[in-house]
């Protein structure tokens, strides 16, 4: 390590943003670059540890302490190749990822974890900007053709792997433009579209097809993919969302947060939709049931939008500032996180109207006594996650053997229970994280390389 005494010395700085002021009038992201130099101090932050448990802590086994001091030393051509070693999207990541790694950063013992994020953040668009990261497509190419269903993390990361073993890849995806979630979930304020478009871009180069509007399980059928393709991954996602059926439910004004956020997306990306297919928040008071990313993406839309007053409300007790004691290093710390969403306004409501007990191991919620009120509203968001993949199309098509859970089925080489068909991300995880969707995009694309090939060197983090 360069700066042996770096964490002893330099105090953790919060990620640089926009003015609150500034950017709730456009859809243009809210962080900023980290000067190179205040960077390098938070790089030097790292210890250099025995056992560095940032890598327990993410799903991709990324080299965190090597990239951190390569940054220190000012060697940004070789961090991105140590970083991409591991991670085929990392300007994804660094924008999107709540980052677990600095949860599981020994300096979070006794002190502020390392930045982890921004230094990968910034690692991943200076290589960019420097033109060093471009196509790689394979020099030799198989023969073997692979269909993969779904255009989230999960199946781009499974499609590059698998182009670059060689195999000839197609990417299906059922909306108009490819990007899953990454298009038209995650709001243009955390990550604008130019910057999905830029990778696009380079896997086009290097030889993945991607076919838009192609609603799989109907046009084509999974049964056409079979016969045309020697292998199918299935990264349909988890898209059933999870519905509040309480009287009102079918009230005007009641909204799913997935069908919420995709129009402003679209409206961002340029598409004409009408007004009175559009939903706004625009002069209204809204209600946001739901305390997570995708809540915390509805609230940072409709203050953009121009929301009269915004109440989010989360289940779950407000946890503490700092770790409790049933919440050791290195397990995620469960503590009161404010999001920039949270930063710009609306009153947050935590466990106001329950109270949580403990009943053989499960957790039950009972209404608080004397704790109703009533709220004015005009736009309720229901942003509660989702319980699992649509049982519609491949699933169905199939007859997939799913989980308890709902999830489909797989098995160690990411096989579903169709022969030749393999699933990654959401879809058999759950709802879960872009790195964790990467990483098994990953995996899953040495598994089917196993399959075609009876041999496979490439990597499988998970």
């Amino acid at each position: 390590m360069g700066k042996t005494t770096g964490f002893l010395e330099i105090q953790r700085k919060k990620w640089p943003t926009r003015p609150v002021d500034e950017r709730v009038r456009d859809w243009n992201e809210v962080y900023l670059p980290y000067p190179v130099p205040e960077l390098q101090k938070q790089a030097a932050r790292c210890m250099d540890c025995g056992v560095p448990f940032c890598h327990q802590g993410c799903p991709l086994g990324n080299i965190i302490p090597d990239w951190n001091d390569l940054v220190y030393k000012n060697r940004w051509h070789e961090a991105i190749e140590r970083l991409h070693a591991t991670n085929n999207f990392p300007e994804w990541t660094g924008r999107l990822c709540p980052a677990p790694c600095e949860g599981s950063c020994v300096l979070g013992i006794n002190d502020d974890p390392v930045t982890i994020k921004p230094v990968e953040l910034a690692i991943v668009e200076h290589a960019f900007e420097h033109g060093w990261i471009g196509p790689e497509p394979p020099a030799v190419r198989t023969g073997k053709k692979v269909a993969v269903v779904g255009s989230g993390p999960a199946g781009l990361a499974a499609a590059q792997q698998l182009n670059r073993a060689g195999h000839w890849v197609v990417v299906f995806e059922r909306a108009d433009r490819i990007g899953g979630l990454l298009r038209y979930g995650i709001p243009e304020f955390k990550m604008e579209k130019r910057v999905l478009a830029r990778r696009l871009d380079i896997m086009e180069k290097e030889g993945v097809v991607f076919q838009p509007n192609a609603d799989v399980g109907n046009n084509p059928t999974t049964a056409e993919l079979q016969r045309e393709f020697d292998a199918v991954v299935l990264a349909c996602g988890a898209g059933a969302p999870r519905d509040l059926a309480i009287p009102g439910r079918e009230l005007r004004g009641v909204h799913f947060a997935m069908d919420y956020l995709p129009l402003q997306n679209r409206r961002c990306e340029g598409d004409a939709i009408p007004d009175e297919q559009f939903i706004s928040a625009a002069g209204k008071r809204v209600v946001i049931i739901g305390g997570g990313d995708t809540g915390a993406d509805c609230l940072g839309t409709v203050h953009r939008q121009g929301a009269r007053a915004v109440h989010q409300f989360e289940l779950l007790p407000r946890p503490p500032e700092t770790r409790a004691a049933d919440n050791p290093w290195p397990q995620w710390p469960n503590v009161f996180r404010t999001s920039a969403a949270h930063e710009e306004g609306g009153e947050r409501w935590q466990g106001s109207k329950v109270e949580v007990v403990r009943q053989g191991g499960r957790l039950e919620f009972r209404p608080i006594a004397g704790s109703e009120f009533a709220l004015e509203v005009d736009l309720v968001l229901l942003a509660m996650g989702f319980v699992g993949p649509e049982r519609s199309g491949p699933i169905s098509e199939l007859g997939l053997v799913l989980t308890e859970r709902g999830n489909v089925k797989r098995d160690t080489n990411w096989m579903t229970s169709a022969p030749g068909v393999f699933t990654c991300g959401d879809m058999q995880r759950g709802q879960s994280l872009i790195v964790w969707a990467i990483a098994e995009g990953r995996s899953c694309a040495r598994g089917v390389d196993l399959y075609l090939m009876g041999t496979s060197e490439l990597p499988a983090p998970v």
